[in-house]
């Protein structure tokens, strides 16, 4: 099996290609904008195909895909925090990229495409959790717009190409290669600076609540989606569970044993105040999930920045 990553070197991509390369037979190739910051990483062999491209500038994306049978989407240019500030833009970036990129995945013959949608954006604020995927989807801000809108182009490039596909709405992951910068990610960002006994930041009250998955349960999920049969197309991938970030917080001290330094500043509008998903679906297809207690996995985080950062 040819398969390609698309955003290789994220946080998610790292672990997607690393627990692919594991398994011999597949031929890999791995695609970003920028591999500087990830030297230390362990994908790197001969047999991998590690390529330098600015995807949504590039117009050569015929010649990348030519051969591959799976095709991993996992870019996005903007995140869900600052989504709103420059909304032509980054729908041109996201959107206009998403179509181009089925445009040559028809042409080339592509068996399916694996697409990394959000759980915690597309559903919005009108719901009660836990939420499933026939639920309504009306996102309050930009980022979960562009990602409904890819899900909506893949729905319309399989009716009219028959191009097969899989959509991953996933909620919060965490763990090892994610960037403790405070962009994306409460749970690494918050362990980050628990061990470093720098100040931790929070918007609003500490009440907001998200589903929180360690990244080798998510990416075991995402695998076994992208190379499913089934004739489902959609999964909600999580825990299935709600913590809020004062829970969070305290689950940190706890684990870790050491007490936290938090500032509460104004929350933002962004943030929807409760978001966790129902993973019935997945595991009725896949078998239970049994991913690990957020316990476990900040501890698995800590040590590997305590390994890593040389903390």
């Amino acid at each position: 099996m040819k398969i390609i990553i698309l955003g290789a070197a994220g946080f998610i991509g790292t672990n997607l290609a690393n627990r692919i390369s594991s398994v011999h037979g597949d031929v890999l190739t791995l695609v970003d904008k920028d591999w500087d910051e990830r030297n230390k990483l362990h994908i790197f062999s001969k047999e991998i195909d590690k390529r330098q491209i600015n995807l949504v500038k590039e117009t050569g994306l015929n010649e990348l895909l030519k051969g591959q049978d799976i095709v991993y989407h996992l870019i996005s240019t903007t995140v869900p925090t600052t989504s709103n500030y420059h909304i032509p833009q980054e729908i041109s970036d996201n959107v206009e990229f998403t179509s181009r990129l089925l445009e040559a995945c028809v042409t080339c013959g592509v068996k399916r495409v694996v697409f990394l949608s959000s759980g915690g954006t597309v559903y919005g604020s009108d719901h009660l959790c836990p939420l499933k995927e026939g639920m309504e989807t009306n996102p309050i801000n930009s980022y979960g717009v562009q990602k409904v809108m890819n899900e909506k182009l893949l729905y319309l490039y399989h009716y009219m190409y028959g191009l097969d596909y899989r959509i991953i709405r996933l909620s919060n992951p965490f763990g090892p290669y994610q960037r403790p910068n405070g962009i994306l990610g409460a749970v690494t960002t918050f362990t980050y600076k628990a061990l470093k006994g720098e100040e931790i930041l929070v918007y609003g009250d500490g009440s907001v609540v998200r589903d929180y998955i360690y990244i080798d349960d998510a990416i075991k999920a995402i695998i076994n989606i992208g190379n499913s049969e089934e004739s489902e197309r959609l999964y909600n991938v999580g825990r299935g569970v709600g913590t809020s970030i004062n829970q969070l917080l305290n689950l940190i001290e706890e684990t870790l044993g050491i007490m936290l330094k938090v500032r509460y500043v104004q929350g933002r509008p962004v943030d929807v105040p409760v978001n966790y998903l129902d993973i019935s679906k997945y595991e009725s297809h896949f078998g239970k999930l049994n991913p690990i207690s957020l316990q476990e996995g900040i501890k698995k985080t800590a040590d590997f920045m305590k390994r890593e950062y040389l903390l």
